[in-house]
């Protein structure tokens, strides 16, 4: 009786679990399937989801309008430069509040969370200043620097919980032996933290690269990444559906398929240390 019950609500969750996904998923098919559409089969009412003629004339229309490789090269310069740099920052200072914790660290640790509570909106017009003043509005160094700085609470935060999972034993026992503290962080703690580290990078790029707000804002044709090359299919003339979709699944199609051939190391990462 016992395993009937457990093996019904096993069926029960996976139907659970595949509902979700499919219900999460829905969106980026149909955007997908949009893309493949002519303009008259992407609005048309009711919506057409697989008895449709199948054409390319979206995406060529896209390759010849804008430059598509400019974009892209624009949008992994500034994913990855923010989450390189992001990573050299983050890795000290949660080595220091895991394993050097004052009696504020706990309080640094909720400040620097509540900080990511903050209206972007409330920030952009100093920012935009800032940039102004320095001579660096449209340029992939400051978008580097303000999505590096949006998202280190949660590369620090993330960090801090995979660092407080390793026994600070065998940093002590390192220490013991003549390791010196870049020794102890480069070749103890990092090796140690490697699948926490390796899904707080994917994670960091998949934000940076989803980030439109600021990219719209301080962008305008030199630094532009694929988020802004997403807008600009919007006109005064209308939105033109199949297009944008089109554009929508050539931006999303290289984070697609890195999350897809990473998952692995995600999930192994954001479950690292919850099972002893």
């Amino acid at each position: 009786m016992a395993r009937a019950v457990t093996q019904q609500r096993k069926i029960i969750n996976t139907t659970l679990a595949w509902g979700v996904g499919l219900l999460i998923f829905f969106p980026i098919l149909w955007t997908i399937l949009t893309s493949f559409k002519t303009e008259a089969q992407a609005i048309a009412d009711p919506p057409i989801f697989l008895g449709f003629d199948w054409t390319l004339e979206n995406y060529a229309a896209v390759m010849e309008r804008s430059n598509y490789s400019r974009f892209l090269w624009n949008s992994i310069i500034i994913a990855g430069g923010s989450t390189l740099l992001g990573i050299l920052i983050a890795v000290p200072a949660a080595w220091s509040m895991a394993f050097v914790p004052s009696k504020r660290t706990k309080d640094i640790l909720l400040w620097m969370l509540s900080t990511k509570m903050l209206p972007a909106v409330g920030v952009l017009y100093p920012i935009y200043l800032i940039c102004i003043q320095f001579g660096i509005l449209d340029s992939k160094i400051a978008l580097v620097i303000i999505l590096m700085l949006i998202n280190l609470p949660i590369i620090v935060w993330m960090l801090y919980t995979y660092f407080k999972e390793i026994p600070g034993e065998i940093l002590e026992a390192a220490r013991m032996d003549g390791a010196s503290l870049k020794e102890e962080v480069l070749y103890v703690l990092t090796p140690m933290a490697i699948p926490g580290i390796a899904s707080t990078v994917l994670l960091n790029v998949i934000l940076a690269w989803n980030e439109a707000f600021w990219t719209l804002n301080l962008t305008a044709a030199k630094a532009a990444p694929l988020t802004a090359f997403i807008a600009s299919y919007s006109s005064p003339e209308g939105l033109f559906y199949a297009k944008l979709s089109a554009a929508s699944t050539m931006a999303i199609a290289p984070i697609l398929i890195l999350g897809w051939f990473s998952q692995k190391q995600l999930v192994s990462g954001l479950t690292f240390g919850a099972v002893k």
